[in-house]
């Protein structure tokens, strides 16, 4: 199991895009947008493997909730999608929340996402 990604939730999706671009030496992928949802993204990929999805969508405040501004997920890749769906299957027979999947998301990943003793996302991906 590796840390896939941390989702950031930003205002200015382009600006926080350039600011990364040009400060910390990483490359954007493809713009993604939902039309149904509004919800956009850019993956930003770092020369070591490591990446930031910044994200952006209407719903999105300062305040806690569904979308709060700023660091919104841990994205765990767990290899497969069988190990996907084990892994929320046990969380959710122990109590935790699952609050989405596991489903195929519009920008191709095989996902669920649960919520951790305190409330924070933790998406699974493989």
């Amino acid at each position: 199991m590796k840390i896939e990604h941390i989702g950031l939730f930003v205002k200015d999706l382009e600006g926080a895009r350039q600011f990364y671009e040009t400060y910390f030496d990483c490359k954007a992928g493809a713009k993604y947008q939902n039309t149904k949802t509004r919800f956009q993204s850019y993956f930003l990929s770092f020369e070591n493997g490591a990446r930031l999805e910044i994200m952006t969508r209407p719903e999105i405040s300062g305040e806690n909730g569904l979308y709060p501004l700023g660091f919104a997920h841990i994205a765990f890749s767990l290899g497969s999608k069988d190990a996907v769906d084990t892994l929320t299957n046990r969380l959710k027979a122990d109590g935790y929340q699952i609050i989405n999947g596991p489903r195929t998301t519009g920008d191709g990943y095989y996902e669920s996402v649960a919520l951790d003793p305190e409330g924070n996302q933790l998406e699974l991906t493989v």
